[in-house]
């Protein structure tokens, strides 16, 4: 592998932990426990907020697992629609389409997608959001103004743990963190995350910008 591959790789690994991550240490150790009807209440008031975020748009900071910074602008669009702007100097885009997870970085003259089914993404951006079907819930968090939901796809098909975080009042999704195998962490920290309506189609759409001649193959 060379140089420039693994910093490829490196880069989009901490994309968002967009990529499919595997976790399997962590899955052994966090099997899902039956709710209280407390924390089962905090989960299907987070779940009918999430129904209803259908469009919205805001500004993020990322932190790695290096607690290196990046931020951007975001738009997302339910069901599976999402776009990360990173600022310059990262040359990173990341945009869902509904279908797959595409990772453009104009820098390394990279392009990577994913299967929207395979990245913790999935869990937040589905058609109907029911935190009780198919989804592990492992723990459930308060906090002195607010509360997490620690989960994973009981399907195994997005292989990796997402903790979502909430504000109490109002009732918001304030970021997410995800964990790898390891112990790493990648967390997203929304700054603002506003309802809109009328997001261009044109936003969720990314392709290719490679010249068709540029190889293509599996790395």
């Amino acid at each position: 592998m060379t140089r420039l591959t693994r910093r490829a790789l490196s880069r989009r690994a901490v994309a968002l932990g967009l990529a499919a991550l595997p976790l399997p240490a962590l899955a052994q150790k966090t099997a899902a426990a039956p709710l209280s009807p407390a924390d089962r209440g905090l989960v299907d008031r987070a779940a009918a907020y999430l129904q209803g975020l259908t469009e919205a748009k805001g500004r993020f900071v990322q932190t790695d697992a290096r607690g290196a910074t990046t931020q951007g602008a975001l738009y997302l669009k339910r069901p599976g629609k999402a776009r990360f702007e990173y600022d310059k100097p990262s040359g990173l885009l990341v945009v869902s389409d509904g279908g797959n997870v595409s990772i453009a970085d104009s820098r390394l003259k990279t392009f990577e997608a994913y299967p929207l089914m395979a990245t913790p993404l999935s869990l937040f951006l589905a058609r109907q959001i029911k935190l009780d079907k198919a989804i592990n819930i492992t723990r459930v968090t308060r906090m002195a103004d607010g509360f997490s939901i620690t989960a994973r796809d009981g399907r195994k098909e997005a292989e990796g743990q997402i903790t979502l975080t909430f504000s109490d009042t109002p009732l918001a999704l304030i970021g997410w963190t995800v964990t790898d195998a390891q112990g790493g962490s990648t967390r997203i920290r929304l700054t603002s995350l506003t309802k809109t309506s009328g997001l261009a189609p044109s936003l969720f759409v990314l392709k290719d910008p490679r010249p068709k001649n540029v190889g293509r193959g599996k790395m």
